[in-house]
């Protein structure tokens, strides 16, 4: 008789530039659960796409990931996270400009933030990127979902311009780079 094994689900919040791109990655990846996008680290309730896109909230643009940490570890997160995002442009993610767009990690643990904040200070060290990481490291907020038509954006339409000139180029250097991380049903 087979015991079901009591596992620990935690939580990961990142924001890297279009919710639709950071949604799609880490949708196919082996141990994440769930994930959804939404809005954080502003300064109103309850926002809408339409408020999110003036920039004038102070959210971000991001994701909640469910994951089972017996299956992907949170560095590994981090790990895909700075290598399918450019960490080094401020506010802006290649034609998306705004402080919605922004590079931030939200933890939810205090061993999320130092791990976190452990991983940047390796990139910087080991100069993995030419210019300067503007990633910054918040604790998380209030996480907002967004409306329905944002969620599991890449896969429902794939055959828009966005998805296949922004978002392919991210989910095949995935499929490249992290193949041994990848669930075989959603890859």
């Amino acid at each position: 008789m087979d015991k079901q094994k009591n596992t620990a689900v935690e939580t990961a919040i990142l924001a890297g530039g279009c919710f639709w791109c950071t949604e799609a990655v880490f949708q196919r990846l082996e141990g994440v659960i769930s994930v959804e996008s939404g809005y954080t680290g502003g300064h109103i309730k309850n926002p809408a796409y339409r408020e999110i896109c003036s920039g004038r909230t102070g959210h971000a643009e991001a994701i909640r990931i469910q994951f089972d940490p017996t299956k992907i570890k949170y560095p590994d997160l981090l790990e895909i996270f700075f290598a399918t995002h450019d960490p080094t442009t401020l506010n802006r993610q290649g034609n998306d400009v705004g402080t919605q767009y922004r590079s931030e990690i939200f933890y939810t643990t205090d061993a999320q933030k130092e791990q976190a904040e452990a991983y940047i200070s390796l990139l910087v060290k080991e100069k993995v990127f030419t210019s300067q990481i503007v990633t910054t490291v918040s604790e998380a907020e209030i996480f907002y979902k967004a409306e329905e038509d944002h969620q599991n954006y890449y896969d429902e339409n794939r055959m828009q311009p966005y998805c296949q000139f922004i978002i392919d180029p991210k989910v095949k250097k995935l499929r490249t780079h992290f193949a041994d991380k990848l669930n075989p049903v959603k890859s």
